[in-house]
């Protein structure tokens, strides 16, 4: 048996660890470490403490930090079908007749490109890359005004804000650049966490936040809501499965689009 590690040591390999597998279980790292639970623990409240990760149930995970929110391009080009998937699902969820707000992104622009023409469906978005692309959708869509955001393609700003404020939505689905526990769901744009935030406050019924799998654990600069104001996650068969049980027991359900791990 070699010379147990100073704490130092023992934090940087937890890092090391986690820089890259994201996600780290306590049991994992007992064995790695070839030490206790209970020093584990303590390890990883020092790092989180330190803002290194956000403690788990069952372990930690990293906290990825998105400062600067990335061109509408660069999105598009990550994970193209799980976003896809997860749009269809999402679109699916849509009850008939529902009146529906939707926010920018490129989940969220899936969603829109899924909705049934036939179904009596109403949107309300500022996402106007996917109301431009849509052409004769076959159902209504509302554009949202407000100051254009080129790098979202999108627009916010108080027209956006006051328009909503004079309707109420059935659902809210909503795409986020990071969602945690302990942060809940995140943008890195100020002026589209307010448009988000009026959105789930005029919403009736279920907030739904699409997302897949590389937006847990991301930590961006503005909260549009805790963990607790949302009611349902839908994601990619890549999505954490200890994530998924720590969301239901905060109440959120998760559901799977295509399951399978595309490669």
């Amino acid at each position: 048996m070699g010379k147990p590690l100073i704490p130092a040591q023992r934090r940087e390999r937890i890092q090391d660890y986690l820089a890259v597998h994201q996600i780290a279980r306590i049991t994992d790292l007992c064995t790695l470490l070839d030490t206790s639970e209970a020093t584990i623990r303590r390890d990883l409240e020092w790092l989180e403490a330190d803002g290194i990760l956000e403690r788990t149930h069952g372990g930690a995970i990293i906290n990825q930090r998105l400062t600067a929110e990335p061109e509408y391009l660069q999105r598009v080009q990550k994970n193209p079908e799980e976003k896809r998937d997860i749009g269809a699902l999402a679109a699916s969820l849509i009850e008939d007749g529902n009146i529906v707000f939707i926010n920018s992104g490129t989940t969220t622009t899936q969603v829109i490109h899924h909705i049934r023409a036939d179904a009596g469906i109403t949107v309300f978005t500022n996402n106007l890359n996917a109301a431009l692309e849509l052409g004769e959708a076959g159902f209504q869509h509302y554009i949202l005004g407000g100051e254009y955001q080129p790098r979202s393609k999108s627009s916010a700003g108080r027209f956006a804000i006051e328009s909503l404020r004079q309707i109420y939505a059935d659902v809210a689905i909503i795409g986020v650049d990071g969602i945690s526990l302990k942060h809940g769901c995140t943008v890195p744009v100020n002026a589209e966490a307010e448009v988000v935030r009026q959105m789930i406050e005029r919403t009736k019924g279920k907030v739904i936040i699409v997302a897949d799998h590389s937006k847990w654990g991301v930590v961006s600069n503005f909260q549009i809501a805790s963990i607790d104001e949302i009611d349902l996650l839908v994601t990619d068969g890549r999505f954490d499965p200890s994530a998924i049980e720590e969301l239901a027991e905060h109440d959120v359900e998760t559901v799977i689009a295509r399951a399978e791990v595309h490669t």
